[in-house]
């Protein structure tokens, strides 16, 4: 991790779990923190339909600064990325058992019923900041391994 404060502080601070997981990094990748909370505004909650978790989205823009360049714009430019992603979606699914918000929390978020569960249940507190530590630790062993 690069920056100071962990994904869990910044997600348990108010960030979304996909902002939580990038803006741990932007400093590594010479982005402005507050242009990185904008990039992943979007992606939390699964983007906002309890689809593909933000923890998710967020550790898959990490694998793109770090494994994508200027040649990334061409398919073959993208491999490494892809490869990395798979390797990412691999090991959380492993963890966790899907990529899907909604199946992770047992709850979409994205309605009113759903939004009592989460909130009834603190899963915003107990379950999800595991999905952003784990997507973290997941990105670092991929970023930095051995």
């Amino acid at each position: 991790m690069a920056d100071k404060k962990d994904p869990v502080t910044r997600f348990l601070d108010g960030y979304s779990c996909s902002q939580a997981v990038l803006t741990g990094y932007c400093r590594r990748y010479n982005v402005d923190e507050t242009t990185g909370v904008k990039i992943a505004a979007g992606f939390g909650a699964g983007m906002q339909r309890a689809k593909t978790c933000g923890a998710v989205t967020g550790a898959i823009m990490v694998l793109g600064l770090h494994f994508g360049d200027a040649g990334s714009v061409k398919s073959a430019g993208r491999r490494e990325v892809y490869r990395a992603v798979q390797e990412f979606t691999d090991e959380f699914e492993q963890i966790h058992g899907t990529l899907n918000c909604r199946q992770l929390l047992g709850c979409d978020v994205n309605t009113q019923e759903g939004k009592q569960v989460a909130s009834q249940n603190n899963l915003f507190t107990t379950v999800c900041p595991d999905f952003v530590r784990d997507a973290a630790a997941i990105v670092d062993r991929i970023i930095e391994p051995g």
